[in-house]
């Protein structure tokens, strides 16, 4: 587990591409990456290659947003959303008390989260997204 040092954007863009996630401008990542609150990254033991991955955007009063929750393909990579998930959640609690948090999660992402208390659209609240 990984929390001072980012991925490199081509790093992280190739994990997202190997989760049929979407991949973003190198340029536009390495910003949001420098911009986010906080990330936690899980590497391979043995070649410290980047296996999972979540990063953390917050107002620092009322919400907090987790982003690029992903995990390599396989076997683990439910144990592994589980596990960013259940980390990440202990810091937002730690250092931003009482945020409201949000994820646009992938599918693969659901159960993890649900057991951790998360509700699909709660009280009907959707969201949308704009591309710019």
């Amino acid at each position: 587990m990984e929390s001072n040092q980012a991925p490199s954007p081509q790093e992280l863009n190739r994990l997202l591409a190997k989760c049929n996630l979407e991949t973003h401008p190198p340029h536009r990542l390495a910003l949001a990456l420098q911009k986010s609150d906080c990330f936690l990254s899980l590497l391979e033991k043995e070649s410290r290659s980047l296996y999972g991955f979540v990063r953390v955007t917050s107002d620092q009063g009322l919400n907090a947003n987790l982003w690029d929750l992903s995990a390599q393909p396989g076997d683990l990579q439910g144990l592994c959303i589980s596990i960013l998930v259940h980390r990440v959640l202990k810091i937002i609690r730690q250092d931003m008390p009482g945020c409201s948090i949000s994820v646009a999660a992938p599918q693969i992402a659901i159960k993890a989260l649900k057991e951790e208390g998360f509700l699909l659209d709660p009280g009907g609240i959707r969201t949308m997204g704009l591309r710019i």
